[in-house]
C-alpha cells in the first residue's frame, strides 16, 4: 500500500493545454494518470478520417447547332446581295445556287438646282426586302434627277420621261422604285457606279428571272 504522501503525488492535478485544432485551446486540470488511461484506453476507436465527398462534376452544355444562322435562313429560294464586293447569291437554304457579279450603288449625291434643300444620295439600300415584282422587257420612267444629271429641262408630260432598251430584258423590283435589272456598261459590273439599282449581265439577270420566284426574300448589306 502507498503512502498518502505517495499518493497524493500520483493522483496530483496536472494541467494540461490541448489545442482542438480550430483555433481555441482547452486547459484540462485532471490527474495526469487518468488522462494517460483515458487516452489510451482500448475501448477508444481511433480518430477515422473524413470521407472527401465527390465534386459535382459540370454538367455538360447541349450541343449547339452545327450553323446556328441556318435557323435564320429564309425558306426556299433568296437572294443576298454583297454591297461591298459587288456579289449577288442566289441560295437555298445553306447552298449557293448561283453567283453573279454586279454593280451596286456609288454613294454619290446629287443636289437639285431648284430646290437646294433637295438632293439624292445614289446608294442601294441595305435591309431586308422581297422581290415584289418580276417585269419581262421594261422601260424606264426617267425620275427627275435624271434629267438633272444630264443637264435636261425636266419635263411636263409622263410619257417623255419614258425610255426603252436601257434596262435589259427582265427586271425584278423590291420597292421604292429600286430594281434588279440589266445594263448597256457590262465593262462597269464589279463596281460601284449606279444609282441605286442593282444591274446585272444579261445571263445573271436571265437566271434571276427564272429561277427566283415573286416573294422571295431579298437581303442586301
Amino acid at each position: 500500500m502507498l503512502a498518502p504522501n505517495r499518493l497524493s503525488s500520483l493522483f496530483k492535478p496536472t494541467f494540461l493545454t490541448i489545442s482542438t485544432g480550430i483555433g481555441l485551446s482547452l486547459v484540462l486540470g485532471v490527474p495526469t494518470t487518468l488522462l494517460a488511461a483515458s487516452l489510451l484506453s482500448p475501448n477508444m476507436r481511433p480518430p477515422q478520417p473524413m470521407k472527401t465527398m465527390p465534386k459535382a462534376q459540370p454538367r455538360p452544355p447541349a450541343s449547339a447547332p452545327r450553323n446556328p444562322m441556318r435557323a435564320l435562313a429564309p425558306q426556299g429560294i433568296y437572294v443576298v446581295v454583297d454591297t461591298a464586293q459587288n456579289k449577288v447569291y442566289v441560295r437555298e437554304g445553306e447552298k449557293i445556287l448561283h453567283t453573279a457579279v454586279a454593280s451596286t450603288g456609288s454613294g454619290a449625291s446629287l443636289q437639285d438646282p431648284r430646290n437646294p434643300s433637295k438632293g439624292w444620295i445614289f446608294e442601294t439600300p441595305r435591309g431586308v426586302y422581297a422581290i415584289l415584282n418580276k417585269i419581262k422587257n421594261p422601260a424606264w420612267v426617267k425620275p427627275d434627277w435624271a434629267f438633272i444629271e444630264e443637264g435636261e429641262s425636266i419635263p411636263t408630260k409622263s410619257q417623255d420621261r419614258v425610255e426603252t432598251g436601257v434596262l435589259g430584258d427582265y427586271a425584278l423590283g423590291f420597292g421604292n422604285g429600286y430594281f434588279i435589272h440589266g445594263t448597256l456598261y457590262t465593262r462597269l459590273l464589279g463596281t460601284n457606279v449606279t444609282h441605286g439599282c442593282i444591274r446585272l449581265g444579261d445571263k445573271d439577270l436571265e437566271y434571276l428571272y427564272r429561277h427566283v420566284p415573286t416573294g422571295a426574300t431579298l437581303i442586301i448589306f
